[in-house]
């Protein structure tokens, strides 16, 4: 119950009814002494409610917010929707050339805290909150601190999909999000704006976009953040035809992101190439001392890989020893191809083609490579289902958990939760009903007669079963590659699509991408060629759009990630090929 909601004074009625719930009843000379127990609670909740809040001195160093001013862009300076809002920010204090962002652009999802900058996480008006159309933070979160400390320019934050919950981009309530390769098609979800803002400079600098002028894009950035609890960085970037990275769950502090479910939380880069890729998680990773999803196993800042540096010195190696070469770049390199990864539901075979010519090119390169086979790949959306659907609502809607960790997060300051109502209901069930869906699961799936946590319990141990099952041939492999998604993008949702039928179209491109999100392995996709669209639309006859290569590697392990693209690239880059 939010605090907009009845309050009141506890009473005995109040307690009888707990009870009736639980199936059991007070005795009547009980009730008085369990009363003074709830209130005394009570009492304690509202004197703190009362007290002055706490913002830990360290989220607030140098910040200075009202130095920071935003609009809202005209559909003219906005043509594929890929921006939420236009801002200028920079460090306060004056930052050197040695900054590894000097001199880059860089785009915000908006689901991040950037003070000063209304955050919607991709949904309508006042349904953040009550009394103004959407939360503006106070403070920045700690990724927007490190960005900035780096040298970067902040101009804008993105589009996301409604509440994040969608791996398409029709979802936003500004209206879809646009494929800049093509209008009219998906930018994938939920990060799509911030992979089509990426896309956009990528594009002007090949002067390339289906043989269209690039001029009608916009502005775009050269780089972005994003937040995949399914394959909402990965998908959008392969769609995108740029590379997006979801790093080891814990790696990157979610701290001051909008959440959708703690252990499927990850942020990460966004970039047009692999070496910015890699320089941007340098900037982004390590620990923050707030993060619950941090672990021992986190590294603390001063001792966060150089990713971008070990990356050229790895290069620089195989240069020396004369194999950085079209022969042999890959050599020494374990690469497994996923068997099951091309046995998911919807798999194009034109995209399965193009993955499998680009895991054969690792072969040209030197790198050994085999089919391996994960039989629970297959049935890891029910794992990450069982899992996660009882408690996605509460986190998603209701904020509820981030102060419940058993480690001791710090939950920024903002309005009570939203209490959705009619209004709320018939907006989300046209927007993306897979929303509203939560909330019905959720409190389904809560219902103990039903399903006890013993449910959810064995859910959780199959998690671990399939992360066992990764590990087991990542150690046979170093990598292993598969298609990021079924099909290239594909045109956005029908209007007269019915719930379900929306429903499933939201998530269907997310079943290579979501079971690593459980198991926290990275997972990076990149461009590796193209395919045709086949719409049967005239004027669209002879486009093409990206088609997108995800590698897993082992958890913490970034940098044979990094090391496996770069390499694949020296035959030339995905996108090169036509």
């Amino acid at each position: 119950m939010t605090s907009q909601q009845k309050k009141g004074q506890a009473s005995v009625e109040d307690l009888r009814e707990i009870a009736k719930a639980h199936g059991f009843s007070m005795r009547p000379q009980d009730e008085s002494g369990y009363l003074s127990i709830v209130l005394a609670t009570q009492e304690s909740i509202e004197y703190v409610e009362k007290m002055k809040d706490y913002v830990d001195p360290g989220l607030i160093r140098d910040l200075n917010v009202d130095d920071r001013t935003y609009i809202q862009p005209s559909s003219s300076e906005n043509p594929l929707n890929a921006w939420s809002h236009r801002t200028s920010i920079k460090a306060p204090s004056t930052v050197d050339n040695t900054g590894l962002l000097v001199g880059r652009t860089v785009a915000i999802k908006d689901n991040v805290a950037v003070a000063g900058i209304p955050i919607t996480c991709g949904t309508q008006p006042f349904h953040l909150c009550k009394d103004k159309p959407a939360p503006i933070p106070a403070i920045d979160a700690p990724i927007i601190s490190r960005i900035l400390e780096a040298g970067a320019v902040i101009t804008g934050t993105s589009t996301c999909e409604n509440y994040c919950l969608s791996a398409m981009s029709f979802t936003s309530a500004t209206g879809p999000v646009d494929n800049p390769w093509l209008r009219g098609y998906s930018a994938g979800g939920s990060s799509s704006g911030s992979a089509a803002l990426v896309a956009v400079n990528l594009m002007k600098n090949r002067q390339r976009s289906n043989g269209l002028s690039v001029e009608h894009l916009g502005e775009g950035v050269d780089l972005a953040s994003g937040g995949d609890q399914g394959g909402s960085i990965r998908i959008p970037a392969a769609y995108c035809g740029v590379y997006g990275l979801k790093p080891t769950h814990g790696l990157v502090p979610y701290t001051g992101i909008g959440s959708l479910f703690p252990v499927l939380d990850h942020c990460g880069p966004i970039a047009a190439s692999i070496r910015d890729t890699a320089t941007f998680l340098s900037v982004l990773a390590g620990y923050d001392g707030f993060d619950p999803r941090m672990t021992p196993e986190t590294p603390l800042r001063a001792a966060v890989p150089q990713y971008h540096t070990r990356l050229g010195e790895q290069i620089a190696t195989r240069v020396a020893a004369g194999t950085w070469t079209p022969q042999t770049a890959a050599k020494g390199l374990r690469v497994g191809i996923l068997k099951e990864a091309f046995e998911i539901a919807g798999l194009d075979a034109s995209v399965a083609a193009v993955i499998r010519k680009a895991a054969a090119r690792f072969t040209a390169l030197g790198a050994s490579v085999a089919e391996v086979s994960v039989p629970l790949h297959l049935v890891a959306p029910h794992i990450f289902t069982a899992a996660t659907r009882a408690y996605i609502a509460d986190t998603l809607l209701f904020g509820y958990g981030a102060s419940t960790s058993a480690s001791l997060p710090f939950p920024f300051p903002g309005p009570a939760a939203f209490a959705p109502d009619q209004a709320w209901y018939d907006t989300m069930t046209a927007s993306n009903p897979l929303v509203v869906g939560g909330i019905f699961s959720s409190e389904f799936l809560r219902d103990r007669a039903r399903y006890p946590e013993s449910v959810r319990d064995k859910a959780v141990r199959k998690v671990h079963e399939l992360r066992a099952a990764y590990d087991e041939a990542l150690e046979r492999f170093d990598v292993l590659v598969m298609p990021a998604t079924p099909t290239v993008a594909p045109r956005h949702a029908d209007e007269g699509m019915g719930i379900g039928e929306k429903a499933q179209f939201v998530l269907a491109n997310t079943l290579n991408t979501l079971p690593f999100n459980i198991t926290g392995h990275p997972g990076l996709a990149m461009p590796v060629g193209w395919g045709r669209v086949d719409d049967g639309d005239e004027k669209n006859k002879g486009a093409k759009l990206p088609v997108g290569m995800q590698i897993v590697s082992k958890r913490w392990d970034e940098e044979t990630l990094f090391l496996a693209a770069a390499a694949w690239e020296v035959g030339g880059l995905g996108l090169d090929e036509e």
